[in-house]
């Protein structure tokens, strides 16, 4: 069985980059960190490849907004790349700044007649929120990169820490986000308010379920020593892969089945 191979995208600003590598590595692929500039001078590079990964950070400083100048970069001169991986089926995950800069550019929701029609905008209380906070992912939703949490214990929520300022997930209308509901993209779920996103969204996926954004942090949960309650966890528990790990292997696992 080939192993698969992950691109992960960074610039000035990204800051989860080297952790985004690890989880893919702990699932599973092999990976290549690339600077998005070598990206820009040969965006064929990205046929090479049968993951992506848009790591969290401060792309540029968030300076504009959050994501903005790298969502314009990677508008103009990527896209149809990113367009073709799609279209032959590359799972894409976006994180936090990488899930500002996937519905900035409308890989996600992946609306052909309204690609951009989501938004991640400033924090209901209007502050950074920077804390481990539990997840529900929805178990009718067609994302592959989720299909792995549903077997953790319910004995034990799934917590992942979150570190943003613009992470309230917004839509233009009451009918995107009946699309949204109707189409099973909406993947995870705060388990209470945090940041005021409409129905409680942390992440979504396009129609296929393989392009996926969220705004917490999965690469940081890699290890059970990172779990806030890590010392009043069971041993059975620690002997089961995170919830973080569990993101990353899903999606591999998934693209591994395809190139047999």
């Amino acid at each position: 069985m080939p192993t698969p191979n992950a691109l992960v995208i960074r610039t000035a600003g990204t800051n989860c980059d080297v952790e985004l590598c690890r989880a893919f590595t702990l699932g599973g692929a092999g990976v290549e960190l690339v600077h998005l500039e070598r990206l820009i001078a040969d965006p064929t590079q990205i046929a090479k490849f049968d993951l992506i990964g848009f790591p969290g950070g401060f792309s540029y400083g968030d300076d504009i907004a959050s994501g903005r100048i790298l969502a314009m970069h990677t508008r103009e001169k990527l896209l149809p790349e990113l367009n073709k991986a799609a279209h032959r089926g590359v799972p894409m995950i976006g994180i936090c700044n990488g899930f500002q800069v996937m519905v900035q550019i409308g890989l996600l929701p992946g609306f052909d007649d309204h690609p951009q029609c989501v938004a991640l905008t400033e924090n209901e209380g209007g502050r950074f929120i920077d804390q481990w906070v539990e997840m529900v992912p929805d178990s009718a939703s067609n994302c592959i990169w989720t299909r792995r949490l549903l077997d953790q214990p319910d004995s034990e929520p799934i917590l992942y820490p979150i570190a943003h300022g613009e992470g309230r997930f917004v839509t233009n209308d009451h009918a995107t986000l009946e699309k949204l509901q109707a189409n099973n993209q909406i993947a995870l779920r705060y388990g209470s308010d945090i940041n005021g996103s409409v129905d409680g969204i942390a992440g979504i996926c396009d129609p296929t379920g393989r392009i996926f954004g969220l705004m917490p942090h999965p690469e940081r949960a890699l290890d059970w020593n990172r779990h806030p309650f890590f010392t009043r966890l069971d041993a059975g528990t620690k002997q089961q892969p995170t919830p973080g790990l569990s993101i990353f292997t899903s999606a591999i696992e998934a693209v591994a089945k395809q190139t047999v």
